[in-house]
C-alpha cells in the first residue's frame, strides 16, 4: 500500500500547500493551538473547491475536554450535516464518556448521521485511558479511521505503541500517526512502525505556501524511499 499523507491545514493558503506538494488529504480545521476546532462554513467550500484534494473537516464545536453537553452535542451533530451539504469528503470528531472512554452509542449516532461519508475519530482518542481497549470502541462506532500519537506527546516517542495498534487493529481501522511530524522524523517514524497513514501540519502556512508545500513534497519523497 502506498503510504498516504493529509495536511493538517487551518487556512486555504495551507489547503494550496497541500495540492501543490502532493498531498492525499486535508484535515481542515481552526485554532490548532487549541488543538483544533470546526472551521467556518465559507472556509469548508473554498477550501473544497480551491484544494482539489479530498476534504475531511474537523468537527468541534468548541475547545474543550470532548466529553460534551447536550446542547454541544446538538451542535456537532448540525456541524457534521453543514459539513456533508459543502462537499466535505470525511468528517473528523471524537466523543468520550466522563470516564474518559469512548462514547461509543454517541459515535455510532455520528457515524450514522455522516454517512456515506467516512468518520475518523480524532486525537481524542490519546485521552483514553487504555489506547487497546479504546481502539476496540472506536472499530465498533463504525469509524473508518483513528488518528493517534501513541499517547505519547509526538509519534517518535509513540511508536511502538502505534506499531501495536497497527497490528491489533489488522485492517479492521485505518491508523494514522500524528502529532509532532516532521520531515526530518517520518523516515525514523516510517522504519519503527508498519502503518501507512500519515497526519502533520509541517509547521503553518505563515511560513508561506511555497515553503509549505516544499515540505510536503520533502515528506513524500522520505515516504517513498
Amino acid at each position: 500500500m502506498r503510504p498516504t499523507f493529509e495536511l493538517c491545514a487551518e487556512t486555504l493558503e495551507a489547503c494550496e500547500a497541500a495540492r501543490l506538494g502532493g498531498a492525499d488529504r486535508v484535515e481542515l480545521c481552526v485554532n490548532l493551538h487549541l488543538d483544533g476546532t470546526t472551521p467556518p462554513d465559507a472556509m469548508i467550500a473554498a477550501a473544497v473547491e480551491r484544494s482539489g484534494l479530498p476534504v475531511h473537516v474537523l468537527v468541534r464545536p468548541e475547545a474543550d475536554d470532548f466529553v460534551y453537553r447536550p446542547a454541544v452535542f446538538a451542535r456537532i451533530r448540525e456541524g457534521i450535516v453543514r459539513a456533508k451539504e459543502l462537499g466535505a469528503a470525511g468528517v473528523v470528531v471524537g466523543v468520550l464518556n466522563e470516564d474518559r472512554t469512548v462514547a461509543v452509542h454517541a459515535m455510532r449516532e455520528l457515524v450514522e448521521l455522516a454517512s456515506p461519508l467516512p468518520v475518523e475519530f480524532h486525537r481524542a482518542f490519546d485521552r483514553t485511558p487504555d489506547l487497546f481497549a479504546a481502539l476496540e470502541d472506536v472499530i465498533a462506532t463504525g469509524c473508518a479511521r483513528v488518528l493517534t500519537s501513541g499517547g505519547a506527546p509526538d509519534v517518535i516517542a509513540g511508536a511502538a505503541v502505534l506499531d501495536a495498534l497497527v497490528r491489533q487493529a489488522a485492517g479492521r481501522i485505518a491508523i494514522a500517526a500524528g502529532g509532532g511530524l516532521r520531515v526530518s522524523n517520518v523516515g525514523a517514524l516510517q522504519k519503527a512502525w508498519t502503518g501507512q497513514h500519515y497526519h502533520g501540519s509541517l509547521g503553518g502556512a505563515a511560513d508561506g505556501v511555497q515553503v509549505l508545500a516544499k515540505r510536503v513534497r520533502d515528506l513524500r519523497a522520505e515516504l517513498a524511499h
